[in-house]
């Protein structure tokens, strides 16, 4: 029972969903908005699940002084810290979010610092990955190194400087061979998600049971 009703469930939901997607009508379409409904509570739920873990993960971490505590302190204290001034903003101003609010402070004078940091470094390892995958190891790679080229140069005013070919040619590269290979990958995960899904709604996928 404890396999049988979930996947029971599982497919019923799945095959009400694919028909109400089809036949926008009474009672499917009603079906489909109040799924909706359904599934925004439990994500709610799930992410109340999601804190939880993160609080009991690092609390234990913190407790026992493992290697990395100080990290999981300071992620503590700024979740805390977060939800306090998140508090105290809504009862204040009527919204945390508001441009007098200490959880804007907190957004503008730490978390968007911090994050232009991240991307800062991230900057870095992109040109080293650049690096690596640029070079003209075979026609193959050599094709690569050209394309991006032209398309770095197509895209600023030194490139237009030099020649109208470069912006000409990015235009062309970016609306026809990478738009092209754009939509075969596309294509290929929407074939692979539904292949997926229908294993789930069909039970053969059971690796969400474990």
């Amino acid at each position: 029972m404890k396999r049988t009703v979930p996947l029971v469930i599982t497919f019923l939901t799945g095959t009400f969903l694919v028909i109400s997607f089809f036949v926008p009508h009474a009672p499917f379409g009603e079906l489909e908005q109040r799924l909706l409904v359904w599934y925004a509570i439990v994500a709610g739920f799930t992410m109340l699940l999601g804190v939880d873990s993160l609080i009991r993960a690092h609390a234990r971490r913190v407790a026992r002084t493992r290697e990395g505590w100080a990290f999981s302190l300071a992620l503590l204290a700024g979740l805390v810290a977060t939800v306090v001034v998140g508090v105290i903003g809504r009862v204040q101003y009527g919204s945390p979010f508001h441009i007098q609010s200490p959880f804007m402070f907190i957004y503008t004078y730490a978390i968007v610092p911090l994050q232009a940091t991240m991307f800062a470094l991230l900057a870095f390892f992109i040109a080293s990955a650049s690096y690596r995958a640029f070079r003209a190891r075979n026609w193959v790679a050599t094709l690569l190194l050209v394309s991006a080229v032209i398309v770095m140069l197509g895209r600023i005013p030194i490139g237009a400087a030099i020649s109208q070919f470069f912006p000409v040619a990015q235009e062309w590269i970016m609306d026809v061979p990478q738009l092209a290979a754009k939509r075969g990958i596309q294509i290929g995960a929407a074939l692979g998600a539904v292949s997926m899904s229908l294993r789930i709604i069909l039970g053969i996928e059971r690796s969400y049971l474990s």
